[in-house]
């Protein structure tokens, strides 16, 4: 099997954040610091050279892939902040509505800053998304 690419580093999650050049993506990815710090109840870490993620769990896909992931993460990617998400929480389309400004995939929403969104559904969509990994990956 070949090794897992995007897992858990060393790197400090500040000093990544120091080299994002705007200040109000800075200011927004404590912000998000803070809500997935409480959500989770987990410390962030850097995965990879640019997801800020928190926790982690083991999957096991059907195919016998498996791995391990953070259960709540994001990235400050250039165009966008990307937030990862868990598919499947319930209600989550008539969260995605009432968000606000952002765009959406399967796993992952993105937006170009918190002000665009109502960040009490934000929160709504991650905690669904944490509850729904804790639920599925049982560690």
């Amino acid at each position: 099997m070949a090794e897992q690419k995007t897992k858990p580093t060393e790197v400090s999650v500040e000093s990544f954040l120091d080299k994002v050049p705007s200040e109000t993506v800075r200011d927004d990815c404590r912000a998000l610091i803070k809500m997935m710090k409480k959500i989770t109840g987990s410390n962030p870490k850097m995965w990879g050279p640019s997801i800020i993620g928190f926790g982690k769990y083991h999957y096991k896909y059907a195919s016998g892939h498996e791995g391990y992931s953070c259960i709540a993460g994001f990235s400050p990617r250039k165009p966008n902040i990307t937030i990862y998400t868990l598919p499947g929480i319930e209600n989550q389309d008539k969260l995605l509505k009432k968000l606000g400004k952002h765009k959406a995939s399967k796993a992952c929403i993105y937006i170009k800053t918190l002000k665009d969104i109502d960040t009490a559904v934000l929160e709504e969509i991650i905690k669904g998304s944490v509850d729904h990994v804790r639920k599925t990956y049982p560690q």
